[in-house]
């Protein structure tokens, strides 16, 4: 019996990308068919693995709750049997998307008669790192496969062993289909060492590199990257209440963006509220946070509405990811929209108003990723947007911004068609 493999850094880490570029080669000339086939066959092998991926997803749980993990970060690394399904479903959907790949984004000809195809072509090879959340690894393979990219996936120490067992399960479903298992890799090592050898491009077979995770990370990949990076920053949501806002609506929608789910990034962070409806909407919002067990951090007027702690500056730049709500008041529209471009990261913010022309001046001036008008900010994500699912909320200008789904990882190239044309 042949000996174990015992992982060398250097010389393992350039093997995958090797492995990565020459699968993506090949992925690149396969049919829109195939790469559906084999999204299904993934999603299924999800399913049937999913005993091993609970199994593994034990073994991180316990560690975190060696470590003393915050309750935030233990529920963002949590799996089970709902979840699997959630995320093989996920796999599913993107399986069920339009295949980017080839697609005509525009076209015309010129005067000379050279017919111009401005077309849809895959990025190549994505490097991802990512921490805690284990199903990133699926939803990332499924859409840079959908978009016709091999993908290098390195998860966090947290959710290693789930990220190596969703791996697995991934790579098992590739091998019943025409796509080479090496589309989806797992770097099979927590060693930070590594992260670096991604970040410096692996001798050319990293085309692009996706970071998803808190600040140290972000700036670490911003700082040391080689390759082009996708930035998705943290996610410090606002949610503000206009004069003109229906009150069931304030209710309602603030109470779900701040706590449905308050681990994920677009989880509203700060309560902004217009001093003219304060004292007669803060208190039932208030009311409706505080019962299901929020925690309320407002500013002198705030506090003078409804009991609360004092917020301190940190408090308007905090990314709590736990049921903690800074609340402002504020004077308009204007104070709200300077509020956020002081202290918001760009990801995403919304107003509750029936005032159509203050919706369509926040709509316009706030500068984010995603504004929304009377909708909850937990929509920033890309399966509600009809994307299949998401790699991360991109806040960057270049390329991509908002939900990064597989049309978003795809680049283009032109085609120019002639029959004989010379240039004078």
């Amino acid at each position: 019996m042949d000996a174990p493999h015992v992982f060398t850094l250097e010389a393992d880490m350039l093997e995958i990308g090797a492995r990565a570029r020459a699968a993506a080669a090949v992925l690149r000339d396969l049919s829109p068919a195939q790469r559906t086939a084999a999204l299904k066959a993934m999603a299924q092998a999800l399913r049937s693995s999913a005993a091993a991926i609970l199994a593994a997803n034990a073994e991180d749980l316990a560690r975190a709750q060696r470590q003393g993990l915050s309750p935030a970060l233990v529920d963002r690394l949590k799996l089970d049997a709902t979840r699997i399904e959630g995320v093989a479903r996920a796999v599913d959907e993107v399986a069920a998307i339009a295949d980017p790949v080839g697609a005509v984004m525009a076209e015309w000809t010129r005067p000379n008669g050279l017919k111009f195809q401005r077309v849809r072509t895959p990025l190549g090879v994505i490097g991802i790192i990512f921490e805690s959340r284990p199903n990133v690894a699926a939803d990332a393979g499924a859409l840079a496969l959908r978009a016709g990219n091999a993908v290098i996936l390195r998860g966090g120490s947290d959710s290693a062993a789930s990220v190596a067992a969703i791996g697995d399960a991934l790579r098992q479903g590739l091998s019943q289909t025409s796509v080479p298992e090496d589309v989806i890799q797992i770097v099979p090592t927590t060693d930070r060492a590594a992260v670096g050898m991604m970040l410096k491009g692996l001798d050319g077979a990293i085309d692009v590199i996706v970071p998803r995770g808190g600040k140290a990370l972000v700036a670490r990949v911003q700082d040391e990257a080689r390759v082009p990076v996708f930035a998705h920053l943290e996610g410090l949501c606002h949610t503000y209440v206009h004069e003109a806002a229906d009150p069931k609506k304030a209710i309602e929608i603030t109470l779900n963006a701040k706590m449905r789910r308050v681990s994920v990034c677009g989880a509203t962070e700060t309560l902004l509220i217009d001093r003219a409806v304060a004292a007669r909407l803060l208190p039932p919002i208030a009311e409706a946070l505080t019962a299901k067990g929020c925690e309320l951090r407002g500013d002198t007027e705030a506090r003078g509405v409804v009991t609360m702690n004092e917020a301190a500056e940190e408090d308007w730049r905090a990314e709590y990811l736990a049921p903690i709500l800074a609340v402002r008041v504020v004077e308009n529209v204007d104070a709200a929209i300077a509020h956020i471009a002081r202290y918001g990261s760009q990801h995403t913010d919304a107003i509750i108003t029936e005032d159509k022309a203050a919706a369509e001046k926040f709509l316009r001036e706030v500068d984010s990723a995603i504004v929304l008008w009377n909708a909850s900010t937990q929509f920033a994500d890309g399966g509600e947007f009809g994307f299949g699912g998401e790699i991360g909320i991109a806040t960057g200008r270049m390329h991509a911004r908002g939900p990064v789904g597989a049309e978003q990882l795809t680049t283009f190239k032109y085609v120019v068609r002639g029959d004989g044309q010379i240039r004078p």
